[in-house]
Protein backbone atom coordinates (compact mmCIF):
# COMPACT_ATOMS: atom_id res chain seq x y z
CA UNK A 1 0.00 0.00 0.00
CA UNK A 2 0.95 3.47 -1.25
CA UNK A 3 1.45 6.25 1.84
CA UNK A 4 0.65 9.14 0.05
CA UNK A 5 0.03 12.70 1.95
CA UNK A 6 -2.72 14.42 -0.91
CA UNK A 7 -2.70 17.41 1.78
CA UNK A 8 -0.48 18.80 4.14
CA UNK A 9 -0.88 17.90 7.70
CA UNK A 10 -2.93 20.16 9.70
CA UNK A 11 -0.07 21.28 11.65
CA UNK A 12 1.97 23.06 8.76
CA UNK A 13 -1.99 24.70 8.51
CA UNK A 14 -1.94 26.00 12.55
CA UNK A 15 1.79 27.29 11.92
CA UNK A 16 0.78 29.27 8.71
CA UNK A 17 -2.47 30.70 9.05
CA UNK A 18 -1.70 33.00 6.81
CA UNK A 19 -0.39 31.49 3.95
CA UNK A 20 -3.33 30.43 1.17
CA UNK A 21 -4.03 26.73 1.36
CA UNK A 22 -7.54 26.98 -0.47
CA UNK A 23 -10.06 29.40 -1.42
CA UNK A 24 -13.22 29.41 0.77
CA UNK A 25 -15.51 31.74 -1.12
CA UNK A 26 -18.18 29.07 -1.83
CA UNK A 27 -17.59 29.08 -5.44
CA UNK A 28 -17.40 25.86 -6.91
CA UNK A 29 -14.16 26.51 -8.43
CA UNK A 30 -10.59 24.83 -8.64
CA UNK A 31 -7.08 26.49 -8.97
CA UNK A 32 -5.06 24.40 -11.22
CA UNK A 33 -0.99 25.47 -10.16
CA UNK A 34 2.02 24.55 -12.20
CA UNK A 35 5.37 24.19 -10.28
CA UNK A 36 8.75 24.51 -11.44
CA UNK A 37 8.84 25.80 -15.17
CA UNK A 38 9.47 27.65 -17.51
CA UNK A 39 10.71 24.18 -19.08
CA UNK A 40 10.75 24.07 -22.92
CA UNK A 41 8.71 20.44 -23.42
CA UNK A 42 7.02 20.64 -20.52
CA UNK A 43 5.70 24.11 -19.91
CA UNK A 44 4.88 24.53 -24.27
CA UNK A 45 3.10 21.24 -23.39
CA UNK A 46 1.07 22.37 -20.77
CA UNK A 47 0.15 25.74 -22.47
CA UNK A 48 -0.56 24.42 -25.44
CA UNK A 49 -3.07 22.14 -23.69
CA UNK A 50 -4.54 24.09 -21.22
CA UNK A 51 -5.32 26.90 -24.59
CA UNK A 52 -7.21 23.52 -26.36
CA UNK A 53 -9.28 23.39 -22.53
CA UNK A 54 -9.75 27.18 -22.21
CA UNK A 55 -8.66 26.71 -18.69
CA UNK A 56 -6.38 29.15 -17.27
CA UNK A 57 -4.02 28.24 -14.63
CA UNK A 58 -1.13 29.85 -12.76
CA UNK A 59 2.98 28.80 -13.08
CA UNK A 60 4.78 29.15 -9.98
CA UNK A 61 8.46 29.84 -11.62
CA UNK A 62 12.15 29.21 -11.02
CA UNK A 63 13.97 32.54 -11.78
CA UNK A 64 16.85 30.59 -13.10
CA UNK A 65 14.33 28.73 -15.83
CA UNK A 66 12.96 32.38 -16.60
CA UNK A 67 16.30 33.65 -17.24
CA UNK A 68 17.15 30.42 -19.77
CA UNK A 69 13.88 30.87 -21.46
CA UNK A 70 12.30 34.40 -21.53
CA UNK A 71 10.50 34.10 -24.22
CA UNK A 72 8.51 30.69 -23.15
CA UNK A 73 7.80 33.17 -19.61
CA UNK A 74 6.48 35.79 -21.71
CA UNK A 75 4.12 33.14 -23.68
CA UNK A 76 2.60 32.23 -20.00
CA UNK A 77 2.06 35.61 -19.41
CA UNK A 78 0.42 36.65 -22.96
CA UNK A 79 -1.84 33.60 -22.60
CA UNK A 80 -3.53 34.82 -19.71
CA UNK A 81 -2.27 32.79 -16.91
CA UNK A 82 -1.23 33.64 -13.69
CA UNK A 83 2.58 34.04 -12.68
CA UNK A 84 4.58 33.35 -8.76
CA UNK A 85 7.73 33.31 -7.30
CA UNK A 86 9.39 29.98 -6.91
CA UNK A 87 12.92 31.61 -5.49
CA UNK A 88 15.53 31.98 -8.11
CA UNK A 89 17.62 28.55 -7.43
CA UNK A 90 14.57 26.19 -6.32
CA UNK A 91 16.04 26.60 -2.44
CA UNK A 92 14.76 24.10 -0.06
CA UNK A 93 13.95 26.83 2.94
CA UNK A 94 14.81 24.37 6.00
CA UNK A 95 18.23 24.39 5.09
CA UNK A 96 18.80 27.71 4.17
CA UNK A 97 20.07 30.77 5.77
CA UNK A 98 17.17 33.27 5.74
CA UNK A 99 19.16 35.93 4.35
CA UNK A 100 20.34 33.67 1.78
CA UNK A 101 16.96 32.54 1.31
CA UNK A 102 14.97 36.16 0.60
CA UNK A 103 17.69 37.28 -1.57
CA UNK A 104 17.03 34.67 -3.59
CA UNK A 105 13.47 35.36 -4.00
CA UNK A 106 14.40 38.82 -4.55
CA UNK A 107 16.67 37.50 -7.66
CA UNK A 108 13.78 36.11 -8.82
CA UNK A 109 11.62 39.27 -8.32
CA UNK A 110 13.79 40.57 -10.87
CA UNK A 111 12.17 38.56 -13.77
CA UNK A 112 8.70 37.18 -12.19
CA UNK A 113 6.99 40.36 -11.88
CA UNK A 114 4.01 39.43 -9.01
CA UNK A 115 3.11 39.43 -5.30
CA UNK A 116 2.61 35.32 -5.54
CA UNK A 117 5.12 33.46 -3.50
CA UNK A 118 5.60 29.32 -2.87
CA UNK A 119 8.51 27.61 -1.48
CA UNK A 120 9.57 24.80 -3.22
CA UNK A 121 9.41 21.50 -1.37
CA UNK A 122 6.62 23.22 0.64
CA UNK A 123 9.74 24.16 2.66
CA UNK A 124 9.71 27.73 4.43
CA UNK A 125 10.90 28.82 8.46
CA UNK A 126 8.89 30.94 9.98
CA UNK A 127 11.68 33.90 9.63
CA UNK A 128 11.51 33.35 6.08
CA UNK A 129 7.58 33.91 5.83
CA UNK A 130 7.56 36.54 8.37
CA UNK A 131 9.81 38.69 5.88
CA UNK A 132 8.21 38.14 3.12
CA UNK A 133 4.09 37.77 3.83
CA UNK A 134 3.75 41.64 3.91
CA UNK A 135 5.26 42.02 0.05
CA UNK A 136 4.12 38.48 -0.89
CA UNK A 137 0.88 36.05 -0.94
CA UNK A 138 2.33 32.74 0.20
CA UNK A 139 0.36 30.30 -1.84
CA UNK A 140 0.67 26.61 -0.69
CA UNK A 141 -1.97 23.75 -2.42
CA UNK A 142 -4.85 22.05 -1.07
CA UNK A 143 -4.09 19.23 -3.25
CA UNK A 144 -0.64 17.43 -4.01
CA UNK A 145 -1.05 15.45 -7.17
CA UNK A 146 2.06 13.55 -6.39
CA UNK A 147 2.92 13.44 -10.07
CA UNK A 148 6.49 13.53 -9.45
CA UNK A 149 6.49 9.83 -7.97
CA UNK A 150 7.74 7.10 -9.73
CA UNK A 151 5.60 4.85 -7.63
CA UNK A 152 2.23 5.39 -8.89
CA UNK A 153 0.91 5.05 -12.37
CA UNK A 154 -0.86 7.66 -14.13
CA UNK A 155 -4.15 6.16 -13.66
CA UNK A 156 -3.74 6.07 -9.51
CA UNK A 157 -2.44 9.88 -9.95
CA UNK A 158 -5.97 10.95 -11.89
CA UNK A 159 -7.77 8.73 -9.08
CA UNK A 160 -6.29 10.04 -6.17
CA UNK A 161 -6.47 13.68 -7.21
CA UNK A 162 -10.01 13.23 -8.27
CA UNK A 163 -10.90 11.80 -4.90
CA UNK A 164 -9.25 14.78 -3.35
CA UNK A 165 -10.35 17.88 -4.93
CA UNK A 166 -13.26 19.58 -3.63
CA UNK A 167 -14.44 23.09 -4.13
CA UNK A 168 -11.99 25.89 -3.74
CA UNK A 169 -8.78 23.45 -4.04
CA UNK A 170 -5.31 24.69 -5.35
CA UNK A 171 -4.10 21.29 -7.26
CA UNK A 172 -0.12 21.24 -7.53
CA UNK A 173 1.25 20.09 -10.24
CA UNK A 174 4.76 20.20 -11.72
CA UNK A 175 6.89 21.08 -15.44
CA UNK A 176 9.88 18.92 -15.16
CA UNK A 177 10.89 15.45 -16.56
CA UNK A 178 10.05 13.33 -13.25
CA UNK A 179 6.33 14.31 -13.12
CA UNK A 180 6.05 14.62 -17.51
CA UNK A 181 4.36 10.94 -17.67
CA UNK A 182 1.79 11.33 -14.92
CA UNK A 183 1.00 15.16 -15.27
CA UNK A 184 0.43 14.60 -19.35
CA UNK A 185 -1.70 11.67 -18.18
CA UNK A 186 -3.97 13.46 -15.26
CA UNK A 187 -4.34 16.92 -16.07
CA UNK A 188 -6.53 17.20 -19.49
CA UNK A 189 -8.64 14.55 -18.15
CA UNK A 190 -9.08 15.75 -14.27
CA UNK A 191 -9.93 19.25 -16.52
CA UNK A 192 -12.56 17.12 -18.64
CA UNK A 193 -13.99 15.43 -15.34
CA UNK A 194 -14.09 18.13 -12.95
CA UNK A 195 -16.07 20.19 -16.09
CA UNK A 196 -18.20 17.58 -16.45
CA UNK A 197 -19.02 17.71 -12.35
CA UNK A 198 -19.68 21.83 -12.82
CA UNK A 199 -16.25 23.49 -11.88
CA UNK A 200 -15.03 26.39 -12.82
CA UNK A 201 -11.03 26.96 -13.31
CA UNK A 202 -9.66 30.08 -11.82
CA UNK A 203 -6.36 31.70 -11.32
CA UNK A 204 -4.81 32.35 -7.92
CA UNK A 205 -4.64 35.82 -6.68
Amino acid sequence: MKLRWMRAPGIFKILFPDFIWRYNSGAKKVYLTFDDGPIPESTLWTLNMLKEKSVKATFFCVGENVHKYPELFQKILSSGHAVGNHTYNHLKGWSVDTQLYLENVIMASDLINSKLFRPPYGQIKRSQAKHLLPEYKIVMWDVLSGDYRKDITPEECLKDVLKTVRPGSIILFHNHQKSEVNMRFTVPRLIDELKLQGYEFDVCQ
